[in-house]
Order: C-alpha cells, then sequence, then structure tokens
C-alpha cells in the first residue's frame, strides 16, 4: 500500500465508523434494543475492517519509484546539516 494508499484508507475507516456508529444508533432507538444496536454496529466494524485492512488495488494507484542497490551505490548519501543550537540568555532579575 502507498502513502496516499495509506492516507485513503485512513480516512475511509474514520467515514464509516463514525457512519455505522449513528446508523446503529439511530436503528438501535427506534427499535429499543440494544442488542440490535451493538450487533448493527459490530457487522459496520467487520465491514470497515474487509474493506480498509487487505491491500486492495485501490490503495496502490501511486506506487512508489525505488533505487536499484547498485544505484543506490552511485548516489552519496545526503549529509544532515547541523544548525547552531540557539541558546536562550538568561536574564538576571535583580
Amino acid at each position: 500500500m502507498d502513502w496516499q494508499g495509506q492516507k485513503l484508507a485512513e480516512k475511509l475507516m474514520e467515514i464509516l465508523l463514525m457512519a455505522f456508529a449513528v446508523a446503529s444508533f439511530v436503528v438501535g432507538y427506534a427499535i429499543g434494543s440494544f442488542q440490535i444496536m451493538l450487533l448493527v454496529y459490530a457487522s459496520g466494524v467487520l465491514l470497515t475492517v474487509l474493506i480498509t485492512v487487505p491491500n486492495w488495488s485501490f490503495f496502490n494507484r501511486h506506487s512508489l519509484n525505488w533505487l536499484d542497490p547498485a544505484e543506490a551505490g552511485r548516489h552519496p548519501k545526503s549529509q544532515a546539516t547541523v544548525l547552531p543550537s540557539s541558546k536562550k540568555k538568561t536574564s538576571k532579575l535583580k
């Protein structure tokens, strides 16, 4: 799964779980059954897991291009730039 696919999966998970939470509350309140409310929400969680956890093809639309190991050795590693530490001046109160 690529980075944008992970973002899509997370957004789908949030939307589906909220939709099933609201739907299960409405159904449970209308019927007057806490058990039915829990069953509707549990089925919603199961459906959400089946949609967002497997690596479906629509999560892989923006694949990453990795360097070959031989070509990666030719490129120097970038050195991290060290920024001077910003020391706060302590003021002495008199």
